[in-house]
């Protein structure tokens, strides 16, 4: 029996096999033909990430999730089938296959039918949905079962959640659909209107990438220049870049108040003793965790596996039935 743990997001597929490990991690992307979307795939995942912004005439770029969710079952289910296909190859060896995928806390019970529609048509017939930000925390190492309260604050490509929870149960939620995408599209509109240069989605978001990593105090940024059509280079500051997505993180600390909000004392207590743990993707911008520190008082612990922590946690969950009887969905 292969059990997976899949973290199907909006930027990115992670797949943790509990024997393996990560087994894979590429964005949840396709390209299809024109008109027929769903029998012209050209390319899924990393391959057909590459080829955004390069595509011929007729190929366009599918995604078949927005904020955490499916929007088209179809492109859903063929997506879900070729990452199957990769982990496992031949037919026989899918008939074996147990997962518990990852979905948004505030997911609608039909949103959660379509995703497990979609997994049956691919062939994990023995699938259940779960949390993200309870995959995540036991990811982390967290108990989701115990006595004490918890609180995560999932921030992915295209939703943020921050979520309350003890034994068993979710104490207080709130979600926005602010996210890693916009901090992209936030470095993209600076670098046109102030730096006058034009850059791609995918250059966008490794300059994004770069400035939450990088020790330099500037980074280097090839674009086209907007006003003669030429390429060329800019430079742009660390710091200046980290005000540019400031605007985003200023609203999930909102949303994270509106959480705190509805905590009764007691819970705030062991948050304030605790702390917060931190993971996706959008949490590692340049100076997030400071600023929520700054703005609670209380600790941040970001992931020390931030990209794959919901997978992994997702894969540790199915050894736990009392777990998944408590927050898991069939």
């Amino acid at each position: 029996m292969q059990e997976f743990g899949i973290d199907l997001g909006t930027a990115n597929t992670v797949v943790c096999d509990s024997s393996e490990g990560i087994v894979l991690d590429e964005p949840s992307v396709m390209l299809a033909k024109a008109g027929s979307p769903w029998r012209g795939v050209v390319a899924v995942g990393r391959e057909a990430c590459e080829l955004i912004g390069r595509s011929p005439t007729g190929i366009n770029v599918v995604r078949p999730l927005q904020d955490g969710v499916i929007t088209d079952l179809e492109g859903a289910r063929t997506f879900l089938r070729s990452v199957l296909h990769r982990l496992a190859p031949r037919p026989w060896g899918r008939v074996r296959v147990r997962a518990a995928i990852g979905v948004p806390v505030g997911a609608t019970p039909l949103e959660r039918r379509a995703l497990l529609e979609a997994a049956d048509e691919a062939g994990i017939n023995r699938a259940c949905v779960l949390p993200e930000p309870i995959a995540g925390a036991v990811g982390c190492g967290i108990d989701p079962l115990e006595r004490r309260a918890h609180l995560a604050v999932d921030v992915g490509g295209g939703t943020a959640e921050v979520t309350a929870f003890c034994f068993g149960g979710i104490l207080a939620h709130r979600s926005c659909r602010v996210a890693g995408d916009e901090m992209t599209l936030a470095v993209t509109h600076h670098l046109r209107e102030h730096h006058q240069i034009l850059v791609g989605e995918l250059t966008a978001e490794q300059v994004k990438i770069q400035a939450s990593t990088a020790d330099e105090p500037t980074l280097v940024v090839q674009g086209r220049d907007a006003g003669s059509g030429r390429p060329r280079l800019a430079t742009v500051g660390l710091d200046e870049l980290a005000e540019v997505v400031r605007p985003v993180i200023d609203t999930i600390i909102q949303t994270l108040a509106a959480c705190l909000d509805e905590l009764p004392p007691q819970a705030t207590g062991d948050i304030l003793a605790d702390g917060v743990v931190l993971f996706g993707g959008g949490s590692l911008a340049r100076g997030f965790a400071d600023s929520l520190e700054h703005a609670f008082r209380f600790p941040v612990k970001l992931a020390d596996h931030p990209l794959t922590c919901v997978a992994e946690g997702a894969t540790i969950s199915l050894r736990n039935p009392d777990l998944l009887a408590a927050y898991g969905r069939t």
